[in-house]
């Protein structure tokens, strides 16, 4: 019979890949540095594999420790779904939810699919808009939760992801050596689209907005067509698209980092738990394709 994976041993194994090593996820766990390196000796026993290594000073994961920790990762989340929709059948209520729409695609399916299986009485509504107008809304109470881009250093709010900015195009046109350049950019607004045209100023490249959109899927379309070139986050570039860098005469872009707000306006049991299912949603990585 094979063995039982321990939640407890799963859960520490995790607070050591999040926290980056044994020390910090000791503070975490609240045990001692030597019991999380039992615990440690004890899973890798269990598995019959090593999964940390030393790394310099550090203990870093193995592939086979890579591996476990996404596994571990779903187990813990399921078992926590199992719990609270046992413990918490009667939650209802309703959640108002703003993200960009460039990062609706690529995560909220998921995260809102896995979040309605375990809490169906809870009305979640998800409203599209640039971060400008989100970071305003939230403040105001319109939303209660909202997903926002902005840079690392000049973040509200609790980091979701960081991401490349990058600028794509065509991977069968070559509309970027055109002079001026065309853009497909978001609209006024969208603080990718600020970006680009600010680097592109400080970098003396003629440029024209050929095309603007509300909609990743009409910046898409666009840009699949060949007809400009945009600028998107690394983790929303398409399979018909390529990336451009300095090597093609572009400037570089300043790194993003999307965080999630909640209203000071409105809280209850209901947003407080969609805001736990967007943080491990985001944490786990996944992106679905486009």
């Amino acid at each position: 019979m094979p063995p039982i994976l321990d939640n407890e041993l799963l859960h520490t194994f995790v607070a050591i890949a999040d926290n980056g090593g044994f020390t910090r996820a000791a503070e975490v766990v609240h045990r001692s540095q030597s019991a999380v390196s039992m615990q440690m000796k004890k899973l890798e026993e269990m598995v019959g594999r090593p999964l940390f290594e030393k790394s310099g000073r550090s203990m870093i994961l193995t592939p086979d420790g890579e591996i476990l920790l996404n596994y571990a990762r779903r187990i813990l989340r399921l078992h926590e779904e199992a719990v609270s929709t046992l413990q918490q059948p009667e939650m209802v209520g309703s959640v108002r939810i703003g993200i960009p729409d460039d990062y609706v695609a690529a995560f909220i399916p998921r995260i809102i699919s896995s979040f309605a299986k375990c809490y169906p009485m809870i009305q979640v509504e998800v409203v599209c808009n640039h971060s400008e107008i989100l970071s305003k809304a939230v403040k105001t109470g319109e939303y209660d939760l909202v997903i926002v881009t902005s840079l690392p250093d000049n973040m509200e709010g609790e980091m979701l992801r960081r991401e490349h900015t990058v600028w794509a195009t065509s991977r069968n046109h070559f509309v970027h050596e055109e002079d001026p350049l065309p853009l497909v950019l978001f609209q006024p607004g969208c603080i990718f689209r600020h970006w680009a045209m600010k680097a592109l100023d400080r970098s003396g490249r003629a440029y024209r907005v050929a095309y603007s959109s509300p909609s990743i899927t009409g910046i898409e379309a666009i840009v699949g067509s060949g007809l400009g070139v945009t600028v998107l986050a690394s983790s929303i570039v398409t399979e018909n698209m390529r990336v451009l860098t300095a090597a093609d005469g572009f400037p570089d872009l300043p790194e993003s980092a999307l965080t999630l707000l909640r209203s000071k306006a409105s809280r209850s049991p209901a947003i407080e738990c969609l805001a736990e299912y967007i943080i491990e949603g985001f944490r786990d990585g996944q992106v679905i394709a486009a």
